[in-house]
């Protein structure tokens, strides 16, 4: 079955679909899951969540803007990254009670042209180190998970992030990545 039978099968609304989509694409889901949350019990309750948004945000994608697993990936990682927030907030002494700030639109403004600037930066980065910046900081993955998939050492993949970090540093001016 291809991947756009797979689709079709999603959005005429058929429960093969989700089965196939679980067959084709847990395991990348998981791989996705695995750094961001450590309970097990969380990460498949995050499985089943994705799935879900995918199965129910299907009329949102687009082929034309990305690939499947590219837009599933993503649903993917907000999820987990939602589920572990929403665990943390939990957990916190925080009270309900207090309003959450609201952004304004120079805040709004300021983080667009933040998004803007770190886009132009990382396309001084080769592929590689690209590749490598996003396994850690958007997918959330450690140094050793990389350093073992990549056949590296832990060091060596941290002495990289670091002077990925540095050039983005010279590149944006000396702000916005710790």
């Amino acid at each position: 079955m291809g991947e756009s039978e797979l689709i079709g099968l999603i959005r005429s609304r058929d429960e093969n679909g989700m089965t196939e989509l679980l067959r084709r694409y847990g395991p990348l889901m998981r791989y996705i899951i695995s750094p961001i949350l450590t309970d097990e019990r969380d990460r498949q309750e995050c499985l089943s969540d994705a799935a879900m948004r995918a199965w129910d945000g299907i009329e949102k994608f687009d082929p034309d803007t990305g690939s499947f697993r590219t837009w599933l990936s993503a649903i993917t990682r907000n999820t987990a990254i939602n589920r572990r927030r929403t665990s943390k907030n939990s957990e916190s002494d925080i009270s309900d009670n207090f309003p959450a700030p609201e952004s304004g639109p120079e805040d709004k403004m300021l983080r667009l042209e933040r998004a803007e600037a770190l886009k132009k930066a990382m396309q001084t980065l080769s592929n590689a180190d690209c590749a490598l910046f996003y396994r850690k900081y958007y997918y959330m993955q450690s140094a050793s998970q990389m350093a073992a998939e990549l056949g590296m050492t832990e060091r060596a993949v941290e002495g990289r992030l670091y002077r990925i970090k540095k050039k983005l540093r010279r590149a944006l001016g000396g702000e916005y990545v710790e």
